[in-house]
């Protein structure tokens, strides 16, 4: 499926995007794990959680859902998951394979998780190091999937992270849950605290210590009844949007702004957006907030390395508002891009050369001058970030875009085209 985006147009009017992918992974998982039902509303459709889903369901977790967002699990309690009959499949989500990776580390059973060509290639060995350190036995080539696991006792650890990763961090938080001892985990930077928030959430304490988050288990969680806020790595390509396109103002309802995943607003509002955050409030222990982005002419800035952790998977879109803005914009300290669902720096410095903007590749990062974008086909490499991206990059070029291999986009943002169009995007779904 490709996407061909006619120039021109605004973004105007008021939309709601779907429920943030990250938590809603979480829900799942430690809905699956609590004793007694978890009840989710505002639960993200798309194909990611849908694979953390029915790998649950394939170790006897019983799920009614979702529809329209609603998801109800029947929780097994910690001890309580049956070994899968079948390898389970994570797709394209890596937050599903290195969460379980750590989950499944301490059951009490072996199986293997593997996920689509892009999933396989990607590094597991930031997660399979510190699982070793706790005892895990786990198989893998390369440090790559398919994991096969055999689930053993494990011994809580201290582990400082080489990188900050909330991945990582998040996989050795619940494999702390079936580990004794304390499991503290230090973060070199930053990231986001969904995890932290809903292990509190569900019972399981978790201490905050300066850069350092310790668990000690429990031995139990607690179903809940909660909300899943609107996530802000799909709303920004519609904050990006609504920045660059003339005569945009645009209101995106009921967006989660964990203080751990704003990022993304911080840099364009440096750049010289006008986002303004109305109607603060908390939705099931997570600060949301209605989101009044209009346009406003963009400029180049150094973007600080501090805030790269905190929009780290919103880099596409920031690409393209560089791209747009006058001037020119540096961003380094951002080589974890390289090992997203694709190298996101050589794809996106790829496509932005073929649109006629200059860029120099930089290892951590891009030099980006900022221009006017023609038109021509791009290469998303099968990346949802990048195709939405250059989707609403079409908006101030001068010629149409044509971005190839869309189809993952619905792993994260299953109606991103038909909410993209009733805001005011030219855009046409091609399939042949």
């Amino acid at each position: 499926m490709d996407y061909r985006v006619n120039p021109g147009g605004c973004l105007r009017g008021q939309i709601s995007v779907p429920g943030d992918k990250s938590i809603s992974h979480r829900v799942v998982m430690l809905g699956a794990i609590a004793d007694g039902v978890t009840e989710a509303e505002g639960l993200l459709e798309g194909a990611d959680v849908l694979a953390t889903i029915a790998a649950f369901q394939s170790m006897g977790v019983h799920m009614e859902g979702p529809d329209r967002g609603h998801l109800r699990i029947e929780g097994v309690g910690l001890r309580g998951l049956r070994a899968p009959s079948d390898i389970i499949d994570c797709g394209n989500s890596g937050t599903a394979m290195r969460l379980l990776a750590g989950l499944l580390a301490g059951q009490e059973f072996s199986c293997t998780l593997t996920g689509d060509a892009s999933l396989r290639r990607r590094p597991m060995g930031r997660v399979l190091v510190p699982l070793a350190q706790m005892g895990a036995a786990i198989e893998a080539e390369d440090g790559r999937a398919p994991l096969h696991i055999h689930g053993r006792s494990l011994q809580g650890i201290h582990y400082d992270l080489p990188v900050a990763s909330a991945q990582v961090k998040s996989a050795i938080l619940l494999a702390g849950l079936y580990a004794t001892g304390d499991t503290c985990v230090r973060e070199p930077a930053p990231t986001r605290d969904h995890s932290e928030r809903m292990l509190q959430g569900f019972g399981q304490p978790v201490r905050v210590e300066g850069a350092q988050r310790c668990l000690r288990s429990v031995g139990h969680l607690r179903g809940q009844s909660l909300r899943v806020p609107g996530d802000i790595s799909s709303a920004a390509f519609f904050l990006l949007g609504a920045s660059i396109a003339p005569k945009s103002d645009l209101l995106l309802e009921g967006v989660g702004i964990n203080p751990t995943r704003t990022g993304i607003v911080e840099i364009l509002t440096r750049m010289g957006a006008r986002i303004d955050l109305l109607r603060l409030r908390e939705v099931g222990g997570e600060p949301v907030a209605d989101l009044r982005v209009r346009y406003a002419q963009l400029r180049g800035i150094d973007i600080p390395t501090r805030l790269v952790p905190l929009a780290i998977d919103e880099f596409p879109a920031i690409f393209i508002a560089a791209a747009a803005a006058e001037g020119v914009t540096r961003i380094r300290g951002a080589e974890e891009l390289r090992v997203k669902e694709s190298d996101r720096i050589a794809v996106m410095a790829a496509g932005l050369r073929t649109l006629g903007i200059a860029v120099e590749e930089l290892a951590d990062g891009a030099i980006i001058h900022g221009g006017v974008l023609g038109g021509g086909e791009v290469a998303s490499h099968g990346d949802h970030r990048i195709a939405m991206a250059f989707a609403m990059a079409g908006l101030v070029a001068r010629e149409s875009v044509r971005i190839t291999d869309c189809t993952n986009v619905a792993t994260s943002f299953p109606n991103f085209a038909e909410l993209a169009r009733t805001a005011g995007l030219d855009l046409e779904v091609q399939t042949s």
